[in-house]
């Protein structure tokens, strides 16, 4: 199955400002998403105590970078949430990202 792939305008901004091999990466990384969407190497985060939403939130690791991501099975949809560094990144903004994917 193929999924549709879109990228949030906050995670475009900040995919822009990505060192340049990352950024190739990175853009890569989110064109196979719409293959599988669960790649070897991502994992579900954890939604617990987070309003429900028919989406599973994952994240990917490239090196010390994380694409956060939805995937909604329903309607083939991967939505890129945001590419952060980690650390200090610490999922602690899991609850706005969802606000901007309703």
């Amino acid at each position: 199955m193929k999924y549709k792939v879109y990228v949030l305008p906050q995670a475009w901004k900040e995919i822009k400002r990505l060192p340049g091999n990352i950024r190739q990466r990175v853009k890569r990384a989110i064109d196979e998403l719409g293959n599988d969407p669960r790649p070897p190497g991502s994992i579900k985060l954890d939604t617990s105590g987070l309003p429900e939403v028919e989406a599973e939130l994952r994240r990917l690791r490239i090196e010390r970078w994380r694409i956060v991501y939805a995937v909604t099975e329903t309607e083939l949809y991967v939505d890129i949430l945001a590419v952060r560094k980690r650390p200090p990144y610490d999922y602690g903004d899991l609850e706005r990202l969802l606000e901007e994917l309703r």
